[in-house]
C-alpha cells in the first residue's frame, strides 16, 4: 500500500474524529470466524450499580464490551415460564465478547404471559437508552439506540414476537423454542427478520405446534428462518455453545446481517446445517454490486453501502452522522477537495480485488 493511501485514510480520521475500521472482504469470512468467546473483554451492570429498574420486569444484567469500538448496538432478552434468567445467560457473555450490549431481564412472575415478556423486553430497552443518558454509566454515549433486537426462550420467544409486532423498529428477532398460545396471523403481523432456533423432541412447545407455527404466521413478505435441531429438546437454544457452537454461530450470524447490518454475513446464515431435521427461509442475499473500472461518487450526501471498482473510486461529497459507507478499489481510493466524513460516520477504505455480482 503506497504512502499516499496512508495519508488518506490519516485524514479522514480525523475528519470523522474516529478510528478507520477495515472491512473483511465477504468472501473470506466463514462461520468459523464466530467464536466464544468473541475477541473482546466484557463487563456486566445491574441495578446495583445504577441502571433503570424498569416496572415491567424485575432485575436486569447488561452485559457490555469493554474494548470494542462504540456505538454498540444491543439485544433485550427473556426467560420463559416459571425459569429465572440464567437459563439463557450463556448468551450475554457470547454476544458482548462479539461486541453486542445484552441485557437479559427477570420477569415480574414465572407466570408472566407472553404478551407480559413482551412489555419487558420494550421496557429493557427503554432500560438501555436510559444507560445511553446516564453519565454514571460505564456505557453513556455508546449505545446505539436506533440498533436494538429482542430475544426470548419458549414463553419468552412468543414474548419476542409479540414485541416485534408493539415496536417496529426493531432490528432482528431471535426465538429459542418459541410457545405462544393459539396464535394468529395478527399476532405476529410484523417486519422485523425472524430467527427461530428449535427442537425436533421439544416436548414443551412441540414444533408442530409452536416454532412452525410461528415461522408460517410471520408474513412472508418478512425475512424469516426456522432452525430446527435433529434430536433437539426445549433447551436446544438456550446456550450459544450447543450443537458444536452452531446456535451461537447462526445466531451471532443474523445479528450481525440484520442488526448490524453487514451483508457480507448474509450467506453464512444461509449455509447449510447438518444438524438441522427441517429448514425453512425466505432469505435472498443482496448481490455483491458489479465491478466498474472507474468510479466517481459525487453525492452531496453518499447513502450507505459499499462502492466499489476494478481500478479507481473518486469521491466527493459527505458521509453523514451514522452513515456506514466502505470504499473500495484494485488500485487507487481518491478522496477529492470537497469530501467528508461527519462525527460519528463509520467508513472504510480498501485497496483489494473487486468481487463480481453473482
Amino acid at each position: 500500500m503506497s504512502s499516499k493511501f496512508y495519508y488518506l485514510i490519516l485524514i479522514v480520521w480525523i475528519m470523522s474524529c474516529q478510528s478507520l475500521v477495515h472491512a473483511q472482504v465477504c468472501n473470506d469470512i466463514s462461520l468459523d470466524d464466530i467464536t466464544n468467546p468473541g475477541v473482546y473483554n466484557y463487563a456486566t451492570i445491574n441495578q446495583n450499580d445504577g441502571i433503570r429498574n424498569g416496572p415491567d420486569y424485575d432485575d436486569a444484567t447488561i452485559y457490555y464490551p469493554t474494548d470494542a469500538q462504540p456505538p454498540f448496538a444491543g439485544i433485550a432478552m427473556v426467560t420463559g415460564f416459571l425459569s429465572d434468567a440464567a437459563d439463557i445467560q450463556a448468551w450475554g457473555p457470547f454476544l458482548a465478547s462479539n461486541g453486542i450490549i445484552v441485557i437479559n431481564i427477570e420477569t415480574n412472575s414465572g407466570f408472566d404471559s407472553p404478551a407480559d415478556r413482551a412489555d419487558g423486553l420494550i421496557d429493557a430497552l427503554e432500560t438501555l437508552r436510559a444507560e445511553n443518558d446516564r453519565t454514571a454509566s460505564p456505557l453513556f454515549g455508546k449505545i446505539d439506540t436506533d440498533r436494538f433486537a429482542v430475544a426470548g426462550w419458549s414463553m419468552g420467544g412468543g414474548g419476542a414476537q409479540l414485541a416485534a409486532s408493539l415496536d417496529p423498529t426493531l432490528k432482528a428477532i431471535l426465538a429459542f423454542c418459541p410457545w405462544l398460545g393459539n396464535p394468529s396471523s395478527s399476532d405476529l403481523d410484523h417486519n422485523v427478520p425472524l430467527l427461530i432456533l428449535s427442537g425436533e423432541d421439544d416436548t414443551t412447545a412441540p414444533p408442530n405446534n409452536h416454532a412452525d407455527e410461528h415461522y408460517a404466521l410471520t408474513p412472508a413478505s418478512t425475512d424469516k428462518m426456522l432452525f430446527e435441531v435433529a434430536g433437539g429438546d426445549h433447551r436446544v437454544a438456550n446456550d450459544p455453545a450447543n450443537v458444536q457452537e452452531e446456535m451461537g454461530k447462526y445466531g451471532l450470524a443474523w445479528l450481525r446481517y440484520y442488526l448490524l447490518e453487514d451483508s457480507c454475513h448474509c450467506p453464512l446464515v444461509l449455509q447449510p446445517s447438518t444438524a438441522t431435521s427441517e429448514y425453512l427461509t425466505n432469505v435472498i442475499c443482496p448481490e455483491i454490486p458489479a465491478c466498474v473500472i472507474v468510479l466517481n461518487i459525487n453525492e452531496t450526501i453518499i447513502d450507505d453501502g459499499l462502492y466499489q471498482a476494478a481500478e479507481t473510486v473518486t469521491a466527493t461529497g459527505t458521509v453523514p452522522a451514522n452513515g456506514v459507507v466502505m470504499f473500495k478499489a484494485g488500485q487507487t481510493v481518491s478522496l477529492e477537495i470537497g469530501f467528508a466524513a461527519v462525527q460519528g460516520a463509520d467508513l472504510a477504505l480498501n485497496i483489494e480485488d473487486c468481487l463480481q455480482s453473482q
